[in-house]
């Protein structure tokens, strides 16, 4: 495949899946993340988020109650209705990954591992019988053993279409990102050349949002609008500040929905830290920096040289603010967030466009000319350069 046409395809680096064997493990379940049937609904509910629980309970109380969670269509589960997404949007290569909250859920024994191996298997004969078409980001077991956890780094290295993995910012047993037990694995996926794309799940506590948010009167606007992006801001904040990326310096992140709020707050998280008496002095690259100790980089170089941001931001504001952030156009990369967010009232076929990916696009070329090389970078060239799509094409 020559330069050009791979720097103008269009690829979506952020869209999801939930295969046949990740659905059985949720309908099997009693407590979230889990799959339910409900006799009024025509698809089983999928509920994920301890904010939908209050909605659970009274459906379950109530069958004439508003039914929790959203509706598991076939844009979560079926290849074929993937690929009629793709068609209808004019999208050349889908990186997939499994949504949240991935495996974080599973107990902690060697049979998070043989899960973790199989659904990966089936996200590579999915990429593998659509060459060209498909690549995956993987899934890790984080409550396996820690060696079973570096066997499934291993294991994503040698699989053909993987690109990267998905992580949460649970980290191992929900210790984080910032947790130096994580630290080994992030090493590993570095050495692999496996990029880590992190996403939300975990959001912020329900007494944020407030009693008419947990009434359903708000609907999921707050958890997901709100709580989702501070919780990958948090997330990375505390990455930072634990030194995580100066002690992985070949690690490269890819952060869901333009990086949260970073790109807003980096400069305030850079000030904070610079006059915070419990970080001057010790390895912060500031004034008063103990002499012959290693610089720690600035925010700013670490967003510029460690992460790239999706453009999953729906907005020209949005997107001008993640390219100025992370030091260009050429550190962004187009995502839909397929099958979340599909039109209203269109119910399981939805086989019109999707608003949610107009909106993603426009704000791409708003923010950077429609028809621009820089456009063409976020639409496509940066994920073939980034994620080395096409290499044995």
């Amino acid at each position: 495949m020559d330069d050009h046409s791979s720097k103008h395809r269009l690829v979506d680096i952020h869209t999801h899946m939930y295969p046949p064997e990740y659905v059985d493990i949720l309908s099997s379940r009693t407590t979230i993340p889990l799959v339910r049937t409900f006799p009024s609904s025509p698809d089983p509910r999928l509920i994920l988020l301890e904010s939908e629980i209050p909605s659970l309970e009274r459906a379950l109380a109530d069958p004439d109650a508003p039914l929790p969670g959203r509706p598991l269509t076939k844009h979560f589960t079926s290849l074929p209705a993937k690929l009629a997404f793709m068609a209808r949007h004019g999208i050349d290569t889908s990186v997939l990954s499994l949504a949240n909250p991935w495996l974080d859920f599973l107990p902690a024994t060697e049979e998070a591992a043989r899960t973790a191996r199989r659904i990966n298997d089936s996200f590579e004969a999915m990429c593998a019988a659509h060459p060209g078409r498909l690549f995956f980001f993987g899934t890790l077991p984080l409550t396996a053993p820690p060696p079973a956890i570096l066997e499934s780094v291993a294991h994503l290295a040698a699989l053909p279409h993987c690109r990267g993995v998905v992580l949460g910012t649970g980290g191992l047993a929900g210790g984080g990102m910032d947790d130096p037990a994580l630290l080994p694995v992030l090493r590993a996926l570095a050495d692999a050349g496996l990029p880590v794309f992190l996403h939300p799940h975990y959001g912020l506590p329900n007494a944020v949002f407030g009693p008419r948010s947990a009434s359903g009167e708000y609907g999921h606007v707050l958890p997901l609008a709100l709580g989702f992006p501070m919780e990958t801001t948090v997330a990375v904040a505390r990455m930072f500040l634990a030194g995580v990326f100066d002690a992985v310096p070949r690690l490269e992140m890819i952060l869901a929905h333009s990086g949260g709020t970073l790109p807003f707050l980096a400069g305030r998280l850079e000030s904070c830290v610079a006059h915070d008496a419990a970080l001057v002095g010790k390895n912060h690259a500031g004034a008063g920096a103990e002499k012959g100790r290693r610089r720690r980089r600035t925010v700013w170089e670490v967003l510029r040289e460690q992460i790239y941001l999706d453009a999953v931001i729906y907005s020209e504001v949005g997107l001008k603010a993640a390219a100025e952030a992370s030091g260009g156009a050429e550190r962004l990369m187009f995502g839909t967030d397929h099958p979340f967010f599909p039109p209203v009232g269109e119910g399981a076929d939805a086989e019109g466009e999707w608003e949610s990916v107009r909106l993603n696009a426009e704000a791409v070329n708003k923010a950077l000319g429609d028809g621009s090389e820089q456009a063409a970078m976020v639409m496509g060239g940066n994920a073939v350069r980034v994620l080395r799509l096409y290499d044995d094409a």
